[in-house]
């Protein structure tokens, strides 16, 4: 919440408006997700799939992927615990 989530959701717009729609989150240092985060989330893949990308999740928490499965959302997220296999689905 807060500035935190503002910087994250102002760096992916700024990736997206350049182009780049295929993102792996390093989520490694983000020990929660509240609904704001979930939201922006969905919103940001929506736009990476409609220029043709995805979002990869990179070592999401233990809470974070329970929350995501929890409000039925995992499903739509691959998650990763390698950055090297992460970056190497897109191909």
């Amino acid at each position: 919440m807060g500035p935190a989530l503002d910087r994250f959701n102002a760096t992916i717009l700024e990736l997206l408006g350049q182009g780049h729609s295929k993102l792996v989150l390093d989520l490694e240092g983000v020990p929660t997700i509240d609904s704001s985060g979930i939201g922006m989330l969905v919103r940001h893949l929506t736009t990476a799939k409609q220029a043709g990308g995805a979002i990869r999740l990179l070592k999401p928490s233990k809470f974070t992927l329970q929350t995501l499965k929890m409000v039925g959302l995992l499903n739509l997220f691959t998650t990763f615990d390698d950055e090297a296999v992460a970056v190497a689905s897109f191909q």
